[in-house]
């Protein structure tokens, strides 16, 4: 393939004269003699580098490596070739390893240049076709982030069209890892709040006492430490939507006042008397079965009632492994973009490895996995033994037997979760982080979880 734009960067005038002379009629040649000026024809978007090691102002190796690397870093899909007239293999590894496609040795020969250069343009085409590919086959299935062909996403992201236009309070459950957080923004940016603020605020990772404060906003000296009046959440979020995640787990005080604001649409700041009034729409979010935590007296009833208007399930990742190619191909496009690297794609063997991973962490744990392997693994397809240990390993099953008789599911679920934790804490040393980490939770959710089961 030919006529693409070949941007050469050597700081020899007369052989950067003879190159151009070469390549022209064939190519559209754009210019540089240094790697200033090279770096800076990536704003130009060339479909291929052609670059010269020793370049100013060192006319050393490592200003033309250098380059390479920044290039590639700016330009993934571009494809850089090196010239040089060094024996040295090492070098042309290491300009391999910074992310040249191909590296050839002066004094070069038209043909054979010409040759070089087509291939790298050829790259580059397939390349562009393998992107436009990935997104063609994305369009019809994502929805503001969320990615699923599944039943339960279908349903899912119809039931997102119909509520977001409307002020109703929604409530979100799902496991964490599962997309509570897109889903919130989904109904934000497709309601008439869209171009309001979206303001999130994680419950569980609220500091005790200061809760109040932080979603009510203080007076100057309400507390100690209250050198200056100041907004919180709910006034930020005036106008838009406020997105409570954890919901289930805010203390009795500030349940009855939360339920206030969503009756009256009203409170006081901390210390404070008067009245303000907001304008907001609110999304809570949990894991937690709260109709449950209600019954037992653990959450506040009525509160419960005000928060469950509309209800929407996300379906874990593990009831929706159809989905399991399509995010895959979604999170190694977007890791590759957000690290300048190529996208990579798993081989049969292990993507067969991933669909019998358990996925507990859901979502979030598959798109963590990928951006480990898209920064970790050199070459450009992630083969089983890229995979972390735990990865491929089956599934623990369950028999009736299990739990006893008469168990009730979420009392399950509980007892298994919290043996989950117990084990792996274990297994860490008693380093709870580590632990976390292990199971695909963030720190806020791992210490959630030990607060939950005491552990």
């Amino acid at each position: 393939m030919e006529g693409g734009r070949v941007a050469v960067v050597e700081d020899d005038t007369l052989l950067l004269d003879q190159l151009a002379l070469a390549l022209k009629g064939r190519f559209e040649v754009l210019r540089a003699s240094d790697a200033t000026r090279g770096l800076a024809l990536a704003e130009q978007d060339p479909d291929v580098f052609l670059v010269d090691l020793r370049l100013p102002p060192s006319n050393e190796a490592r200003e033309g490596l250098d380059l390479v690397a920044a290039l590639h870093q700016r330009r993934p899909d571009a494809s850089i070739v090196v010239m040089t007239g060094e024996a040295d293999r090492r070098l042309a590894q290491m300009a391999v390893e910074r992310g040249a496609f191909d590296v050839f040795r002066k004094p070069f020969d038209t043909a054979e240049l010409v040759l070089v250069l087509s291939r790298a343009l050829e790259r580059r085409r397939l390349l562009g076709e393998n992107r436009a590919l990935r997104e063609e086959m994305l369009r019809g299935h994502s929805f503001g982030g969320l990615v699923g062909t599944s039943p339960g996403m279908r349903a899912l992201f119809a039931a997102i069209e119909k509520v977001a236009p409307t002020d109703a309070t929604v409530l979100v459950h799902g496991e964490s890892g599962t997309g509570k957080e897109l889903v919130a923004e989904a109904i934000h940016r497709k309601s008439r709040r869209g171009r309001g603020a979206f303001v999130i605020v994680n419950s569980s990772a609220l500091p005790e006492g200061l809760a109040e404060s932080e979603l009510f906003g203080h007076e100057r000296g309400a507390f100690t430490g209250a050198v200056a009046a100041r907004a919180g959440r709910f006034e930020l979020a005036n106008g838009g939507t406020l997105f409570l995640d954890e919901v289930a787990t805010l203390s009795p005080a500030v349940q009855a006042k939360l339920l206030r604001v969503l009756e009256r649409r009203e409170f006081e700041r901390v210390g404070g008397t008067k009245t303000l009034s907001v304008d907001i729409r609110l999304i809570a979010a949990t894991n937690e079965d709260l109709a449950l935590r209600a019954g037992k007296g653990d959450f506040r009833e009525d509160l419960y009632y005000r928060l469950n208007t509309v209800v929407l399930t996300i379906p874990p990742l593990r009831e929706r492994r159809e989905d399991l190619p399509l995010l895959s191909e979604h999170f190694l496009g977007a890791a590759a973009q957000r690290y300048g690297r190529q996208p990579k794609s798993f081989s049969p063997a292990a993507f067969e490895a991933l669909r019998r991973h358990p996925f507990r962490g859901n979502v979030r744990e598959l798109q963590h996995l990928i951006e480990m392997l898209t920064l970790m693994v050199e070459e450009d397809v992630i083969l089983p033994e890229h995979l972390p240990g735990t990865i491929g390993a089956e599934g623990p099953s369950f028999s009736s037997g299990a739990f006893p008789e008469g168990v009730s599911l979420s009392d399950a679920v509980a007892r298994y979760e919290k043996d989950l934790l117990r084990k792996a804490i274990e297994r860490s040393g008693g380093v709870k982080a580590r632990a976390g980490e292990s199971l695909g939770l963030d720190p806020n959710q791992m210490k959630y979880l030990c607060r939950k089961y005491r552990l």
